[in-house]
């Protein structure tokens, strides 16, 4: 049997501030942990307002992804809709935007999933997974710097998703699999209730 306890978190000593750009911000911690040892961690920042990623479902069964450029990879990635939470907005007023900017598409129902980190020890960064569907036609304009090609691929076929190699974000890998079994739960919840 494994004993449960609650660590110490360690005390900050010192901020710092590294490095800004338009972007990112690093921030310098010093820490000193429970135990007397004292290390320097480095993090960034991100947006205090979080940020969203949305499973747009056009039906039932389908889901639209986009594909975009990655500055990091250089390359053209396919992955979900997302962006950051402006000031005065709340997760689902943003996802909405965002999905009309990036899809060309507004929902009528859009709800929150889960919420996901990245890379924890670097970065404060979390992101709300917000499902959206009763999908409608609506366009606006985006800070995109060209327009980003939507496609429509089927839920249940995420293990063929993963065999491409444009499609390998973390988030949205682990945001549809958190949309498929949701869903799949649901729909065994609303067949045990016809019983």
């Amino acid at each position: 049997m494994s004993e449960t306890f609650y660590l110490q978190k360690p005390q900050v000593l010192s901020r710092q501030s590294v490095a800004r750009s338009r972007l990112f911000h690093i921030e310098a911690l010093e820490l000193r942990f429970a135990n007397g040892a004292e290390r320097t961690f480095e993090r960034l920042t991100g947006s205090d307002h979080g940020a969203v990623m949305i499973i747009a479902m056009p039906d039932p069964e389908h889901v639209l992804l986009i594909r975009e450029y990655a500055a990091g990879f250089e390359d053209y990635v396919l992955t979900l809709p997302k962006g950051l939470v402006d000031p005065g907005e709340d997760p689902i007023t943003a996802a909405n935007r965002e999905l009309m900017e990036e899809c060309g598409f507004g929902a009528h129902r859009i709800e929150p999933l889960v919420e996901l980190s990245l890379a924890p020890n670097y970065m404060r960064h979390r992101m709300q997974v917000m499902l959206a569907t009763d999908l409608y036609p609506k366009r606006l304009p985006g800070d995109e710097p060209e327009q980003l090609v939507v496609e429509t691929h089927a839920l249940e076929e995420l293990p063929a998703l993963l065999l491409r190699e444009d499609f390998h974000e973390a988030r949205a890998i682990a945001a549809l699999f958190i949309a498929r079994d949701t869903l799949r739960q649901r729909r065994r919840e609303d067949t045990s209730l016809t019983w």
